[in-house]
């Protein structure tokens, strides 16, 4: 959706790795914001994007408007079933729908071969890779990893929305997953490492998470402890200054 920055890059530099063709969309999409007032403060930051684009040697930029994505109110609706009431999905009702369709049309329109995306959202690849297979789209889905500052906060275009106090407190999401998941891997009960993550690293910064959950990464199911065999994640995601920023680091079966 634009706002580039260098985990857009790494998507960019994967994909110059292993295709012929590099093509990058941008589009604010509309139909995936549960929020007005979020929609209207996403960064846009076009004219920067394409300089930074034509730099990275990007083959094919497509900017569409509004109105060539959209030429018709989308009466159709997808259902993600029991994602749809966890996490990202609980707290941001029609967001799910409003990326599968978004996406859906954009495969159409550019029928690429593989499509990458940042584990960040990891719920939100999740569900792309359901619809992709439900619907049978002839494309790879490939994940890759989050990036982060060097002091452990996830890249994201809405870090540009917090002030310098704001980004001096953000990172403490990411000490707060690494400390849960330290804990969880030492054979500590979920319960008791979650609430004591959100008294002493959270709550002192005046950080009253929506969520901080350990879930199976397959259907996003919240768990209390991680089994061997079965990939995890702890995700959280919280407000710092009015901004809404999500996290997760993945636990993996050779992990436990």
């Amino acid at each position: 959706m634009g706002a580039l920055h260098s985990g857009h890059l790494e998507l960019i530099r994967q994909s110059k790795k292993k295709t012929d063709l590099t093509i990058v969309s941008i589009f604010v999409n509309p139909i995936q914001f549960n929020n007005s007032e979020d929609l209207q403060k996403y960064p846009r930051t076009l004219n920067a994007d394409l300089a930074i684009l034509r730099e990275e040697g990007v083959d094919i930029v497509f900017v569409p408007s509004e109105k060539e994505i959209y030429p018709e109110p989308v009466m159709m609706k997808f259902d993600f079933g029991s994602m749809e009431q966890v996490l990202e999905g609980r707290f941001r009702p029609g967001h799910f729908n409003g990326v599968a369709i978004v996406v859906s049309k954009l495969f159409h329109i550019l029928k690429p071969d593989i499509s990458f995306f940042g584990q960040k959202d990891l719920q939100q690849v999740t569900v792309i890779q359901k619809m992709v297979s439900d619907l049978s789209f002839d494309i790879k889905v490939e994940v890759v990893p989050t990036i982060r500052e060097s002091d452990g906060l996830a890249l994201s275009s809405r870090n540009q929305r917090l002030s310098n106090d704001g980004r001096e407190i953000a990172p403490i999401l990411y000490k707060a997953l690494t400390k849960c998941k330290d804990e969880l891997l030492s054979g500590g009960d979920w319960l008791n490492i979650k609430n004591k993550a959100i008294e002493e690293i959270l709550s002192p910064h005046n950080i009253m998470p929506e969520y901080l959950e350990l879930v199976e990464t397959t259907n996003f199911t919240p768990v209390q402890n991680p089994l061997p065999g079965k990939p995890f994640a702890i995700c959280i995601a919280a407000h710092i200054e009015q901004v809404r920023l999500i996290d997760n680091i993945i636990i993996r079966a050779s992990h436990i």
